[in-house]
């Protein structure tokens, strides 16, 4: 006696039924994106994309001063983008480097970066260096100053 095995996990229906719930959902739209809207390299160079709310919140503008400071050691391109203009099913805040997705809003980090996550991947990485550091990074002492001034340091 032969016993034929042939039980398929989906049927052909099963996959449309699927395929049309993703679609009708938005969900599909980010399946099939899978990286971050706009260029991932510039010139040779990972592109570091921030998708913000519009307006930006707090962890929105953490992450864009991050990017500042950051820009201002590193040869490193970048592009904020409102999530508005990200596309359907986008989530925003949210950090790529490259196609890599670093965090996003309920994932890991909570869609907040921190500035020495992002400065030891470009370590890693070996992001060129700016010939001269920015403003930011002068700034930084006087303001440093300032600070134990006020506390009585």
């Amino acid at each position: 006696m032969t016993t034929k095995l042939h039980s398929p996990m989906f049927t052909p229906m099963a996959w449309l039924v699927l395929l049309a719930l993703l679609v009708s959902t938005g969900l599909w739209s980010s399946v099939a994106l899978a990286g971050p809207p706009g260029p991932t390299e510039i010139n040779g160079h990972k592109v570091l994309t921030l998708i913000s709310r519009d307006p930006p919140a707090l962890r929105c503008n953490n992450n864009i001063q991050v990017a500042a400071e950051l820009s201002n050691i590193y040869k490193l391109p970048i592009i904020v983008i409102p999530v508005t203009a990200a596309g359907p099913g986008a989530r925003a805040p949210a950090v790529y480097y490259g196609s890599e997705l670093v965090t996003v809003d309920g994932g890991a980090g909570n869609g907040m970066v921190h500035y020495t996550e992002l400065a030891d991947i470009l370590e890693l990485e070996g992001v060129p260096l700016q010939e001269e550091e920015g403003l930011l990074i002068r700034l930084s002492d006087p303001f440093e100053k300032l600070k134990a001034a006020i506390r009585g340091d």
